[in-house]
Formats: C-alpha cells, structure tokens, sequence
C-alpha cells in the first residue's frame, strides 16, 4: 500500500510539475518558426511596420508625382493600394490589442502581406527614387519579419 501510494505522489507531481511548465510557457508567448514570441515584441514589430507604412505613403506619392505616372489612373490605383495598406495595417493593430493572443491575428496579417505583394510588383517594375526605394525596402524588411512571426510566405512570394 505505500508502495503505491508513493508511486502515486510521484506520478502526480511529474504530471503537476509538466502542466505548470506548460502554462508558464504558453504564459510568456507563441512558438513561431522554432521561436517563442510575447505578445510584447509581435506588437513592437507590429507598430514599427505601421509607422513605415506611414512614412512609405508619403515618399511614395510624391515619387509618383515626379514619375511619368503623374496625372494617370495607374498613379491613382497605385496610391489607393499603399493607402490601402495602410489602413489594413492601422486594423491590424487595433484587432491586434483586442485580442489576448498574438496568433489570433493571422488572418489580418496575410492580408496586409497579400496587398504588401502588389505594391511590391509595383516597386520591382518602376524606378522611383531613392526615398521611395529605400522607405519601401525599410518596410519590406519589416513586413517580411512579421511573415516570418507569424509563418506566412514573404512579401512577393507566389504564394499571395
């Protein structure tokens, strides 16, 4: 009869001792490409690629106002997409701070990576300058490091 019941305190504190590493664990944030995330630093990135969203519309247009572009639908088209994304991401981050878990934002995350793509295609065949150039690039790179965050294809892949 002891015998058993040491097993059993044994066995119960192995099980007790997994289950709070596990909560603990999932406490401090989500696995993404062999990483473990907080909802901290997804949302640092988040706000980065917001705030080069911001700046990208800007230098973008007026690239565009200097380009043979200027004055066409495609100039329209073009700035409807960046503005576009831009708002896509401005609700990214609003859903982003309802939510309790980074992860839960996916979704909302492809699609700005999905229009992302477009204005990529956009930047690949034009040449625009070196502000709109290097701002693009800039918020490229943060892009991509949120596609990598959350598992998605990069921006431009033939995946969106």
């Amino acid at each position: 009869m002891n015998k058993h019941l040491s097993i059993f305190t044994v066995a119960f504190l192995i099980v007790s001792v997994g289950l709070a590493l596990c909560a603990s664990a999932q406490a401090q944030g989500r696995r993404a490409r062999g990483r473990t995330y907080t909802k901290e630093e997804v949302d640092r990135i988040i706000k980065r690629v917001e705030t080069r969203s911001d700046e990208f519309v800007k230098e973008f247009d007026k690239a565009l106002d200097k380009s043979a572009l200027d004055k066409t639908e495609r100039e329209d088209e073009l700035n409807r997409y960046a503005k576009d994304l831009e708002k896509a991401l401005d609700e990214l981050r609003r859903e982003f701070h309802r939510r309790d878990l980074w992860i839960e934002n996916k979704s909302e995350v492809r699609k700005c990576l999905d229009m992302a793509s477009e204005i990529d295609v956009a930047m690949r065949n034009r040449q625009l300058g070196g502000e709109a150039e290097s701002t693009w690039t800039a918020l490229r790179f943060d892009l991509n490091t949120l596609a990598k965050v959350y598992d998605l294809p990069l921006v431009g892949s033939k995946k969106y």
